[in-house]
Order: structure tokens, then C-alpha cells, then sequence
């Protein structure tokens, strides 16, 4: 049987990003039980200092035996590393929760957002690679999953607003060093995505297959089906980057299997943990990044029938949730709550914020 700690040694591989330094400030907030954290990141960045409760710890490089003693390893240094790096932690012993796309669509890996799935957890017979899926996807399903229960989504269309925090630190200060040379009459770089990206607004910059699917559309697909465990669900994604720095947007089509009314709709979302409504026609607030930013929910809005679809079988919904947060960072340190609910050797939940254990839909 697979026990860990009450208290486990936790790793964050690549801390010194924008996703790992979002995860240490999680794991502060969220009071996250651990007996020693340890953080990896590149041989540039070792040696760094970074702050984490009332120490500072030293950010190590990544070399032979590095993984030793880890129970629990946050990856987020992209796939390369993934690749390289997260077998041999899981031989050391560890769990490792990867936020890269590197073993996402593998069958023995578990594809996890604990609002949607938890229990693709409880078939892990030994420690293994959780995947945490593509930030896009999980924003969608937190918002889509409860109605999916009841309704049985059959058909949704998603066009995504896609802020520059989910192409990492880099092309945020590149949107942010435009907007002053702007302001400035100078030349704007554009080192990270080739094009202005100030007033401006393109297609998100994965690469496009020959069928003219991005990767960013294709994972919307082929993610939700694993997540949902419905191969035969159809799914199509536009995704486009836009010129706000944090938090991502979509717009979401639903048809589904049975009839339904906006009521029922409501009260559904109103009930779903990690799903806030902001919904106040009056006012013409729905949810915008700039709210999302920094928060845990996934802002859900624009709720509304469409009339395209016959038999009251269609619903319209507009939902933003923060990209670095929900989208990665928050998913991987609630993956690895979810662990330690199931497989910590004693019951380590008395220890953990009441409303962690609520925000898996267990309570």
C-alpha cells in the first residue's frame, strides 16, 4: 500500500518561474503540511535565495541523486525537463504532479483537476506522474464539469482569450516593456512572440498542424475526453492570444443531451466547487482577467440559452480564471492535497484549511 508522510518532503522543479514561484506562495497560503521544501531550477538560477515562510531556502540544481528523500514533486520547467527528470524522481520514490504537456494524453497517467476527477487517483497502485492538464482545459471543465454531470455535454465550442501569463514570465514583461516604449514614442520589442502585442490581438503561437488545428485547440479536444472519460464528446477550440497580462478568458457553447433552462443552470454552477458567479446584466459585470487575477475560482457569467440550439438543449457561458493559479500552480498543489487525503499514513486533513478539502467537492 502507498503511504506517505504526515508530513512529506516537498520538491518544486523550477521554482524560479512564474508557475513555481506561484506554487510557493500557494503552499504558504494554503498552509501546505511539509516537513522540508526543496527547490530545483536550472544551473543559472542555483544558489538563489528565495523567501518561503520564515526561512529562506536555496534554490539546488539539478544533478545525480537530486531526487533523493523527495515524497512529492511539483514539476514546472516545461517538457524537456519533464522528459529528462521525472522518472527518476518517481524511482526515488516520489509522486511527481507535472504541469508540462510531456505524459498528459498517456494512458497510464493520470490527467487530474480535483473539482472534475479526483478519483482518477484512486487507481495508482504505486508512487507515479500525475499530469495537471493544459491551463485553457482546466478552466473550461471547473466551469463546464457540473453541468456535464447532470446534462451530458454532448457538443461544446470554446474560443479562449489567452492572457501572456501562459506563455511565462517573459512574455509578460515583453507586453508590459511595449506598453512603456509605447508610451514612451519608442520602438516596441518583440522578442518573444515576433509581432506587436500592445492593441493587438492573433492566433495563439503553438505550433498548427496540417489540419489547421493549433496544439492549444487540439489539447481543449483530446484533454477533455480523457478527463471526462467520453471519446466520443465533440469538442473545437479557437484559442487567441490577447494583450492582458494575467488570467485567461473563454466563451463557451454547450449542447447537450437533454433539455434544460437557465434556472437549472444557475443553480448548478451555483453549487460547484471552484466556480464563482459573476453574472449582473444590470450592471454589465461578468467576469473579466482582471477580477479572475489572483484568485482560486473560475469566474462563470454571460449565462444565457442558445437559441440555435433546438429543444432548449444549448447553453451560452463566458468564464475567466487565472491562468498561473487555477491553470497550473493551484491544480498541481491541489493534486498533491488529494494525495495526501488518500494515501497519507495518518489522517492528515484535520491539519489542512477546512475549505481545501471543500474546494474538491467532497464536503
Amino acid at each position: 500500500m502507498i503511504l506517505l508522510p504526515t508530513l512529506p518532503t516537498l520538491a518544486i522543479v523550477g521554482a524560479t518561474g512564474a508557475v513555481g514561484r506561484e506554487m510557493l506562495s500557494i503552499l504558504e497560503s494554503r498552509e501546505f503540511p511539509v516537513s522540508k521544501l526543496r527547490l530545483f531550477a536550472s544551473a543559472r538560477s542555483a544558489g538563489t535565495q528565495i523567501p518561503f515562510r520564515s526561512e529562506m531556502l536555496t534554490v539546488e540544481p539539478m544533478v545525480e541523486g537530486c531526487a533523493r528523500g523527495v515524497d512529492i514533486a511539483l514539476f514546472s520547467a516545461g517538457k524537456a525537463i519533464s522528459r529528462e527528470w521525472a522518472a527518476l524522481f518517481v524511482e526515488a520514490g516520489a509522486f511527481v504532479i507535472d504541469n508540462s504537456s510531456c505524459f498528459r494524453m498517456d494512458a497510464a497517467v493520470p490527467l487530474v483537476i480535483p473539482q472534475v476527477n479526483p478519483h482518477a487517483l484512486d487507481a495508482m497502485q504505486e508512487r507515479g506522474i500525475i499530469a495537471v492538464p493544459n491551463c485553457s482545459t482546466i478552466i473550461a471543465l471547473v466551469a463546464v464539469t457540473p453541468l456535464h454531470r447532470a446534462l451530458t455535454v454532448e457538443r461544446m465550442i470554446v474560443s479562449t482569450y489567452q492572457a501572456a501569463s501562459g506563455a511565462g514570465a517573459a512574455a509578460m514583461q515583453e507586453l508590459e516593456q511595449q506598453a512603456h516604449a509605447f508610451a514612451a514614442g519608442t520602438p516596441l520589442a518583440t522578442p518573444i512572440f515576433g509581432r506587436q502585442y500592445l492593441f493587438n490581438l492573433f492566433s495563439h503561437n503553438s505550433a498548427i498542424g496540417e489540419d489547421g488545428f493549433n496544439e492549444e485547440e487540439r489539447k481543449l479536444l483530446t484533454e477533455t475526453r480523457k478527463i471526462w472519460n467520453s471519446p466520443s464528446v465533440r469538442v473545437a477550440a479557437t484559442c487567441v492570444r490577447v494583450p492582458v497580462l494575467r488570467a485567461h478568458a473563454e466563451s463557451i457553447h454547450l449542447e447537450f443531451a437533454r433539455s434544460t433552462s437557465e434556472s437549472e443552470v444557475r443553480s448548478l454552477l451555483a453549487n460547484a466547487p471552484g466556480v464563482r458567479i459573476v453574472d449582473d446584466r444590470a450592471a454589465n459585470r461578468f467576469p473579466e482577467p482582471i477580477d479572475a487575477s489572483g484568485g482560486d475560482d473560475v469566474l462563470v457569467g454571460r449565462i444565457r440559452m442558445d437559441p440555435s440550439v433546438p429543444d432548449n438543449r444549448g447553453v451560452m457561458l463566458f468564464v475567466a480564471g487565472d491562468q498561473l493559479r487555477k491553470g497550473a500552480a493551484l491544480d498541481a498543489v491541489e493534486i498533491a492535497e488529494c494525495l495526501l487525503e488518500r494515501f497519507g499514513e495518518t489522517d492528515t486533513m484535520p491539519q489542512l484549511d477546512h475549505r481545501v478539502h471543500r474546494t474538491w467537492g467532497l464536503v
